[in-house]
């Protein structure tokens, strides 16, 4: 073979599968892009906005294979934040405007659902908050219920109700949050569930309610609308899930409908930002709050609370080659610190089907057709998370795309942490 000849079939070999079709179940998207359900914030009185419609459109025009609204709660109960989304029958019209905006732009659209467990507030949920186990919890702060046996059953068939309201409201897929110390993490984790009854103790009791669920989300789902679900790897903190539980749980997961699993870690009221990575800007997340007593409370113990946990490009990946040496039977996608071409290249020829970013499209929604036009494409986030710091009290914005002007102190903390990072 000419020397030529040679090199040009060793480039076509290594020639990138990101703007390559894939299929999850049923759903074959355009390309290996999926916007990860980052919480937007967007959601007032619990529906849907123009503002969430123009943003999920944005990152749909700006060449995603499939974008994920985020973090619909399935029940009142299961609502963390008074900006969430509540799957319900009224916001079906409302959900719907969004979907059709997202296939118009020729993306394919998904919704996160899940519930928070003891990550809420009466005033937020209605009710006290219930959890895997009683309790309280420092991150609301609140004391929690744990549920009853007789409970929990109703429980999973809301997940099925609500997966039901997605595919009318036009959804092509739903992603099951198992992860990040929301409720179904809280059965799975040791660290949260002490329950004494067949729901507790052993990793096979610990995975019964997950497994409950996700006979009704299969049941819900049918033939026509795919399945992720999103789990920890790793809990982040000792006492937590490790790897080797994890594993199972994946393994299961597949068992019992999962046709993708995305990869994720971290607990929210424990380890938050071994979710994200970095450092939380505690005088931006102050700044937005309106409670004066958290906010002060905040200021003096929120680097105690909310510890920095170094950040680093593609940093779940180590973790998740793990579970693509085990996990054959279904599509993996990747999701954790993505913010350039040549990585997101990296971990698909990794032998990961999917990459999910959030930040990257928060900064950029016009980031993945960027990357067909230019091989070294960066984005220009620079992981100060400004955007988390305010996504807790206003809607997520990155700070270098604001209408308004940061107050000078503000200002000042973000350029010192992205110096930093």
């Amino acid at each position: 073979m000419p020397d030529s000849l040679y090199l040009l079939t060793l480039k076509d070999m290594k020639k990138s599968i990101l703007f390559t079709p894939a299929s999850i179940g049923p759903l074959t998207l355009r390309n290996r892009t999926i916007r990860s359900a980052a919480f937007e914030s967007m959601c007032p009185g619990n529906a849907p906005s123009e503002q969430l419609l123009n943003y999920h459109c944005s990152v749909a025009a700006g060449g995603v294979g499939m974008t994920t609204v985020a973090y619909a709660a399935v029940t009142r109960s299961g609502l963390s934040f008074d900006r969430q989304l509540w799957m319900r029958k009224e916001i079906i019209p409302g959900l719907r405007k969004v979907t059709d905006a997202i296939h118009q732009e020729g993306a394919a659209a998904s919704i996160q659902l899940g519930h928070c467990g003891n990550m809420s507030h009466k005033k937020i949920c209605g009710e006290t908050p219930v959890g895997a186990c009683s309790g309280f919890n420092l991150y609301s702060p609140t004391f929690v219920r744990g549920l009853r046996k007789d409970e929990l059953h109703q429980l999973a068939k809301a997940y099925g109700d609500a997966v039901r309201l997605s595919k009318e409201a036009g959804f092509d897929a739903v992603e099951i949050h198992a992860g990040h110390g929301y409720l179904i993490s809280q059965f799975l984790s040791p660290y949260t569930n002490h329950r004494k009854d067949e729901y507790g103790g052993t990793l096979e009791n610990r995975m019964r309610f997950m497994n409950e669920v996700m006979e009704e989300v299969t049941r819900a789902a049918g033939n026509d609308s795919a399945i992720l679900v999103k789990m920890n790897m790793r809990d982040g903190f000792k006492g937590g899930m490790e790897i080797d539980e994890s594993l199972t749980v994946a393994q299961q997961l597949v068992k019992d409908g999962a046709q993708a699993l995305v990869l994720s870690g971290g607990f929210v009221s424990k380890a938050p930002m071994y979710v994200m990575r970095g450092a939380m800007p505690i005088k931006t997340l102050t700044h937005y709050m309106e409670s004066w007593w958290l906010k002060w409370g905040v200021r003096l113990a929120g680097h105690l609370m909310i510890p920095t946990v170094p950040f680093k490009e593609a940093y779940f990946l180590e973790d998740a080659l793990q579970f693509r040496q085990h996990i054959k039977d279904v599509p993996l996608v990747y999701v954790g610190g993505l913010v350039s071409r040549k990585k997101i290249d990296e971990v698909l020829d990794s032998g990961f089907e999917f990459v999910q970013m959030g930040r990257a499209l928060l900064n950029e929604p016009g980031f993945v057709n960027r990357m067909k036009e230019e091989e070294q494409a960066r984005c220009n986030c620079k992981h100060s998370n400004y955007c988390i710091a305010r996504m807790y009290t206003l809607d997520m914005a990155c700070h270098q795309h604001l209408e308004e002007t940061l107050p000078p102190h503000l200002k000042k903390e973000i350029e010192k942490l992205e110096k930093e990072g």
